[in-house]
């Protein structure tokens, strides 16, 4: 198994107190091997990605999308995934 790219991403943490909203956010990675993608929390097999697309939001920012064929999971990107979600659809042809 080898490394082929990796993208930041970040996990927000919202707290609500009494009177006030605390936003926390977690600086995470997601990492794209020959086998399979990882993020903090999950594995998806590469077989089981059929694709992954982005979506800006507010301009600054947006939605990486890995569609899976167990579902949709949405991570929330401060730059452009365009490399990453590249070098995926590079690998995947392969």
């Amino acid at each position: 198994m080898y490394l082929i790219a990796k993208q930041p991403y970040v996990k927000v943490e919202r707290i609500v107190r009494s009177i006030e909203q605390i936003n926390i956010e977690h600086e995470r990675t997601m990492y794209l091997y020959n086998e399979k993608i990882v993020t903090e929390h999950r594995e998806f097999h590469i077989k089981d990605v059929m694709d992954m697309s982005y979506r800006i939001v507010g301009g600054k920012g947006g939605l990486l999308y890995l569609h899976t064929s167990n579902g949709v999971y949405s991570y929330t990107v401060k730059s452009s995934p365009n490399r990453f979600i590249e070098e995926f659809k590079n690998h995947i042809k392969a």
